[in-house]
Order: structure tokens, then C-alpha cells, then sequence
């Protein structure tokens, strides 16, 4: 998030971002978006969507919807 980029595993390869804590070491999540939540210039948290299904790929869509959100929730916290 320091870079403020999105961030989209979307071929369910081994390039994910852990998310939760995972002490078995197991994958839980297949697929995920991630987009930062950016108010006044500073990066305030992150819209995080994710997929256990194993065919599930994240598509431009999901990442639409996340970007969606984190603007909204930016326009929030700037009031």
C-alpha cells in the first residue's frame, strides 16, 4: 500500500498477499483485489475483495467495485 497500487492475483497463481493470519500455512484464498484507500494524500486503509472458489478469477470488474468503494470511502473520511 506504500506504493498505492492495485493489487489483482487474478490467474489464481501463488502471488497472493496474505490477508489473514494463517497458521497451518494453508491457502484459504484464491483469488484477491486489493485498492488503497487514499484521503487527503496519505493512504488510509484498503478495500480488500477475495475468493476461496478455486475457479474464481478476479476481472476488471471486481476491481472496478473495489475502486468504487475506496472512493467513496475516501470522499467519507474527508468530510
Amino acid at each position: 500500500m506504500d506504493e498505492r497500487e492495485t493489487y489483482a492475483s487474478n490467474k489464481n497463481n501463488d502471488m497472493s498477499i496474505p490477508i489473514v493470519k494463517n497458521d497451518n500455512q494453508e491457502r484459504r484464498f484464491n483469488a484477491q483485489v486489493i485498492y488503497p484507500i487514499i484521503s487527503q494524500g496519505d493512504v488510509i486503509g484498503s478495500v480488500v475483495l477475495l475468493s476461496k472458489d478455486p475457479n474464481r478469477k478476479m476481472t476488471e470488474t471486481e476491481e472496478k467495485v473495489a475502486q468504487s468503494a475506496a472512493g467513496f470511502l475516501s470522499s467519507q473520511m474527508e468530510i
